[in-house]
């Protein structure tokens, strides 16, 4: 079966599934496994994706107004593939190419007998299920009920860990300017990784929040993990967040409980690697029980900044 993947998350998935080398051709955001990243991209954005969050936001919101996508389909690069199945989304118009683009290069240009397969969970029950759609339509269904037992298994194991532990609240942000907190499948993972979600719910969009809710809530714990950028990537804007009044008061910047989080690679892909941003945040909420050592999908801010300042002082 020859696949052209469209999303980061089921990119992982197919891999996970056993099925890397049936994959053709990938989106321009598939980077993991790292092999997959020599395989031809098939989409590409229709906005500038550099500058700041706000600029995207606004650039995103202005093609969306328009009735537009933000991801453009290399029809020709797809038909060159000769794919029998493409699989993409209809969930977040920001994340990927729209079903109705896929649709539409697929008719034009590929015919009928190619398959599009649409996943867009907005959960963990549904990344499951998601994960099972996949293999059903790859023949790959007793790999789809390993992986997912594992992946059930690993979670059960983290939550039954933190179940008699102190729970305290967790305030994830998952943009800076304009401030949005983490719905969809989020939640679900603070309460496996044994804390407190506020200000999104499971299953919902991410919803945004203004400045004074934020402070009114004072999480004891912010973790921040924008969608789509890696850590870098965060702390080179992070001044629209710490430079706003008030910051230096909030609770958790006085207890050095400020992270910010892989955003790209862990929080925002709903596939496998979900297991592993449940650890990332148990290790943040619950340090005495899983930090042996510390992840490569999150820092914290307060020791970051020390560091730098001690590595500019040198």
């Amino acid at each position: 079966m020859r696949i052209v993947s469209l999303l980061p998350s089921t990119t992982e998935i197919i891999a996970a599934l056993g099925r890397k080398g049936d994959l053709v051709g990938r989106s321009h955001e598939c980077d993991y496994p790292a092999e997959v990243s020599a395989l031809p991209t098939c989409t590409e954005p229709k906005f500038q994706t550099d500058g700041s969050s706000r600029k995207i936001d606004q650039r995103v919101k202005t093609l969306i107004r328009e009735g537009l996508s933000v991801y453009q389909v290399n029809e020709e690069q797809m038909n060159s593939l000769e794919p029998d199945l493409i699989i993409t989304q209809d969930h977040c118009e920001a994340c990927a190419a729209s079903l109705d683009d896929v649709n539409e290069a697929v008719h034009q240009k590929l015919g009928p007998d190619v398959q599009v397969l649409s996943v867009s969970p907005t959960d963990l029950s549904s990344v499951i299920q998601s994960i099972r759609d996949i293999a059903r339509a790859i023949d790959a269904e007793e790999a789809a009920e390993t992986l997912t037992a594992r992946m059930k298994s690993e979670l059960q194991a983290i939550q039954d860990k933190t179940e008699q532990l102190y729970r305290p609240e967790v305030l994830a942000l998952e943009w800076m300017e304009p401030l949005m907190t983490t719905g969809n499948w989020i939640p679900q993972l603070i309460q496996l990784a044994g804390g407190i979600p506020i200000g999104a719910e499971s299953g919902e969009p991410s919803p945004q929040i203004d400045w004074q809710e934020i402070r009114r809530l004072d999480p004891p714990i912010i973790t921040i993990m924008p969608c789509g950028y890696c850590i870098d990537q965060t702390l080179k804007e992070l001044d629209t967040l710490t430079s706003r009044r008030g910051w230096n008061q909030m609770r958790a910047v006085k207890n050095r409980q400020v992270y910010l989080l892989d955003g790209h690679h862990y929080f925002n892909r709903p596939g496998p690697r979900l297991v592993d941003s449940t650890r990332i945040l148990a290790e943040i909420i619950h340090p005495s029980i899983f930090r042996n050592k510390e992840h490569p999908g999150w820092i914290n801010l307060a020791e970051h900044r020390f560091y730098q300042n001690v590595k500019n002082h040198e």
